[in-house]
């Protein structure tokens, strides 16, 4: 059997070379924003799997006893996860939300003056 965790990475990893197989092979603007989508919600995906300790929580104290008692104290660092990891991801989740609108707004704008999506076709944007 697979631990979760290496299976989250497979699939981490396999998300960013799909990505990066449609961005390089399609032609098609939409397909190729769908494989930047693919890549980052890939890098994402590992990002969490390399900050995951396995058997650890994640850092919730909801007991007052915890923050007074030196003896348990001392035991909170083996019991938590870094929430760090996580809330660059969730930070990165909501650049890359705002990075997709604006490949879309670019990709209808070039669909409204160009009427293709073709990437081939748009001599007017060559060197």
């Amino acid at each position: 059997m697979i631990e979760p965790t290496t299976l989250y990475t497979l699939t981490g990893a396999l998300l960013i070379l799909i990505g990066f197989a449609a961005i390089m092979l399609k032609r098609n603007l939409i397909k190729m924003m769908l494989g930047f989508v693919m890549v980052e919600a890939g890098v994402h995906l590992l990002i969490i799997c390399f900050g995951f300790i396995p058997g650890r929580t994640a850092p919730i104290i909801n007991t007052p006893d915890l923050l007074t008692d030196p003896a348990l104290m001392s035991a909170v660092p083996q019991q938590f996860v870094d929430p760090v990891v996580q809330a660059i991801v969730l930070t990165a989740i909501v650049i890359a939300v705002g990075v997709t609108a604006l490949m879309l707004a670019y990709v209808v704008r070039l669909y409204g003056v160009h009427k293709t999506l073709d990437v081939g076709r748009y001599v007017s944007l060559k060197w």
